[in-house]
């Protein structure tokens, strides 16, 4: 007889395809978040649940399944499981780290270099047909080539946009909670500072850390303060790191150049001053947004879904 399952959103085909025939599988057929209500209904009898970063995950509904043995996250982060209210009931938590990496970085990279050639604005411009042919000053942008990026949490995506950015000539500096070895900072050809000094010496500032209590907020108004007149931030890690509220405010006095936006604070709510600035480019959480990635996403969410099915750890248990 079949594990009950319960799946808050559907995946990729490829994903469905694997699942189904293991499993005794029920699924949310609308694409859309369900509430938590909603979700709570959907576990009641379950063994397993798969379930994504917009799912919050909690006592409450651990409780509405005692036999639930493994929750399988569809995402690097976990910041919406209560991973201390599992343990307390002896359920595995894991997650999809790794595979997400290339895609992540390269919407990075892509965020970056719109902001900085006005990319969005040009198009929008041209669009429009109000342009009358080429000019010298028109939609004048920040040269990425020799420009300074830093890097602020060097992990796996980190160390992917690094190989990507040193590819367009740009100088890149980074801090992380640990320091890398020498021998590895000289391989990649970055420099190590302190967080304030990447913040005050960079043209771009790109954010690579895993959302917790520590991180909350760690672009504030100081922080933002720190970064050179005309900087740009770019944000495809977790919204709740930078305070939006006063990210408006340094897009309002004029001193970021402008900032490339993957995540929000509230999501899917976003600040409604920040849809007023032209030089702010914001997407709907599209990090991992390719089929292969959100397919290998997927089968490896499964793959850690069936181990805590049959009792076994989970190969990417992180409680």
């Amino acid at each position: 007889m079949f594990a009950k399952v319960f799946l808050t959103r559907q995946l990729p085909s490829q994903v469905m395809e694997l699942l189904k025939p293991q499993v005794d599988l029920s699924y949310n057929t609308e694409d859309r978040v369900l509430s938590k209500t909603e979700i709570i209904e959907g576990l009641r009898g379950k063994k397993g649940l798969l379930c994504l970063l917009t799912d919050t995950i909690d006592a409450e509904v651990m409780d509405a399944a005692p036999d639930l043995k493994i929750i399988a996250n569809y995402a690097v982060g976990f910041n919406n499981i209560d991973l201390a209210a599992a343990k307390a009931r002896g359920i595995w938590v894991s997650n999809t780290p790794g595979v997400l990496t290339e895609a992540t970085a390269e919407l990075t990279m892509s965020l970056l270099l719109t902001t900085a050639r006005r990319i969005v604005e040009a198009d929008q411009f041209t669009r429009s047909g109000l342009w009358g042919g080429w000019g010298p000053l028109q939609y004048l942008g920040k040269e990425v080539h020799g420009s300074t990026l830093g890097i602020i949490g060097l992990g796996r995506i980190g160390k992917a946009v690094v190989k990507r950015a040193r590819a367009f000539g740009m100088a890149i500096i980074y801090w992380n909670r640990t320091r890398l070895e020498i021998a590895e900072e000289k391989e990649l050809g970055i420099r190590y500072f302190s967080k304030e000094e990447v913040l005050r010496q960079s043209d771009f500032v790109s954010l690579h850390l895993a959302y917790t209590a520590e991180t909350h907020h760690l672009i504030d108004s100081a922080a933002l303060a720190m970064m050179p007149t005309g900087s740009f931030l770019i944000n495809t890690a977790r919204g709740k790191i930078v305070d939006e509220k006063a990210l408006v405010k340094a897009l309002q006095s004029g001193h970021l150049g402008g900032a490339g936006l993957d995540v929000y604070e509230e999501e899917p709510r976003i600040h409604p001053a920040l849809f007023q600035f032209p030089n702010v480019v914001l997407l709907p959480h599209l990090g991992s947004a390719t089929l292969k990635t959100r397919t290998a996403m997927g089968l490896l969410a499964v793959e850690n879904l069936l181990a805590g099915l049959q009792g076994n750890v989970p190969p990417n248990a992180v409680g």
